[in-house]
């Protein structure tokens, strides 16, 4: 039997600690990123715990796999910060 090793993926906290460190240096990149936040939330939000706007996790899977063709992936920042920054601009 072989084993396998698998590298440790980055992991979604590590992003948002990355963006928010980023975003506390760049204002309208920290605007851009909570008007993408609030886009991406999960509807009727505040009906289920943790009572939060965040993404629904299909969703997210979804999403990552249409655009890096993997659904476990975690987006680098850069991808997520141009990405606010386009979608503000529209």
């Amino acid at each position: 039997m072989e084993l396998t090793t698998r590298t440790p993926r980055p992991r979604w906290s590590r992003l948002a600690l990355a963006l928010a460190l980023r975003a506390f240096r760049d204002p309208p990149l920290a605007a851009a990123l909570l008007r993408v936040a609030w886009r991406f939330r999960r509807r009727q939000w505040f009906r289920r715990a943790p009572f939060l706007p965040i993404p629904d996790r299909a969703y997210l899977r979804w999403r990552m796999l249409t655009a890096y063709g993997d659904p476990d992936i975690v987006p680098p920042p850069d991808d997520v910060a141009r990405y606010a920054r386009w979608a503000v601009r529209q």
